[in-house]
């Protein structure tokens, strides 16, 4: 667990208002801090992009088209173009900044990628994207949009995925009790020693991008009945560390 995503426990009213997730996203220098720092945490996640790879329902030969929401830079896609290497993958993301590092990471992919421009905040599936999908992912990002968000996006995947097509979420949960989320943080200070001490002494973008984290984090039960009610089958929760987990499930 970085410090970057302790346990959502604290209230970010309490750090003053959070920006809101655009502002955050389209900052060039918030960007630029975050692509400056984000090998150190890639070395944790790509381990868990790979549980996320290796549940997708396709041989390593198949050709097929996946969608990565909230894309960013293409992390998650490219642990899946790295395994399959007949896919195609189209990010979908609202930062031109974002999507621009991107283009660089992926440089090596060229002509198996496209990005696309969408706001997860907004309610709608761009013409832009495959209808049917193949499979859909997402990764640390459906967390920064509100709960009621959540729910209608969850329905527009479903709707958007090809019959027989998986979702899958790669995404911080909340704690439903002050001792879990204790416990959370507990273990992950004794994995990394440094993280209190990173914890107390982020920097002003930082602290800003923290806020921007914590405030729509959801528990997990919720967001397993609302894939549930969005039409979804199998729905469960694949992989499971402290406040990170891989959840989600298969249109019928």
């Amino acid at each position: 667990m970085s410090a970057e995503h302790d346990p959502a426990k604290h209230n970010p009213a309490s750090h003053g208002p959070a920006e809101n997730n655009a502002a955050i996203w389209t900052d060039q220098r918030q960007v630029a801090d975050w692509v400056a720092t984000s090998a150190e945490r890639e070395r944790t996640r790509s381990v868990h992009r790979q549980v996320m790879v290796e549940l997708l329902p396709f041989d390593e030969a198949d050709s097929f088209t996946f969608v990565d929401l909230g894309a960013g830079t293409g992390a998650a896609s490219r642990a899946v173009l790295d395994h399959f290497a007949n896919a195609q993958a189209v990010l979908a993301d609202f930062s031109p900044q974002m999507m621009s590092e991107g283009n660089a990471a992926l440089a090596p992919y060229e002509g198996r990628y496209r990005y696309v421009t969408m706001d997860l905040e907004q309610p709608g599936w761009p013409g832009d994207l495959p209808a049917p999908a193949d499979a859909v992912i997402s990764s640390l990002c459906v967390h920064h949009v509100p709960d009621e968000r959540k729910r209608q996006l969850f329905s527009e995947i479903c709707n958007n995925l090809a019959p027989g097509g998986w979702y899958l979420n790669y995404d911080p949960v909340g704690a439903t009790s002050p001792e879990i989320a204790d416990a959370w943080q507990r273990a992950g200070d004794r994995r990394d020693p440094s993280a209190a001490a990173t914890r107390a002494n982020r920097t002003p973008e930082q602290l800003k991008r923290w806020e921007n984290h914590i405030r729509h984090i959801s528990p997990l039960e919720p967001q397993l009945r609302w894939l549930e009610e969005a039409g979804f089958d199998a729905v469960d929760v694949y992989w499971k560390d402290l406040d990170n987990a891989i959840f989600g499930g298969r249109r019928p």
